[in-house]
């Protein structure tokens, strides 16, 4: 599956009481994800975005607001001037989901990776 496949899907709601993806799994999930990153444990994945201006910035996070509430899967975000450093995992179940790679998908799309 590619990123541009998963971008294409929607969240699901996670209950809780399943297993966090193995790191294998989320490896291989990454391969569709160029630039994010796996956390050390294996529980999170993250990137950072650049603009050319704040307002640029605060514009990504608007919309990534509008998206993260329509899929009802809401990124850490973390403004740095002209960077935003998004982070995701699924709280529930305290580790990755197949809804976080989607959201990283989703979020590509709006930066225009």
């Amino acid at each position: 599956m590619t990123g541009k496949d998963l971008a294409q899907k929607k969240c699901e709601p996670c209950r809780g009481g399943i297993p966090p993806m193995e790191e294998k799994e989320a490896r291989e999930y990454l391969k569709d994800a160029p630039g994010w990153a796996l956390a050390d444990d294996a529980k999170r994945i993250s990137k950072e975005f650049k603009f050319e201006t704040f307002p640029g910035a605060i514009d990504f996070v608007n919309r990534v607001a509008e998206v993260a509430e329509d899929q009802g899967h809401h990124p850490d975000l973390h403004i740095h001037y002209n960077k935003v450093e998004a982070e995701l995992w699924t709280h529930k179940i305290d580790g990755l989901h197949e809804n976080d790679f989607i959201m990283a998908a989703k979020l590509d799309e709006l930066a225009g990776d």
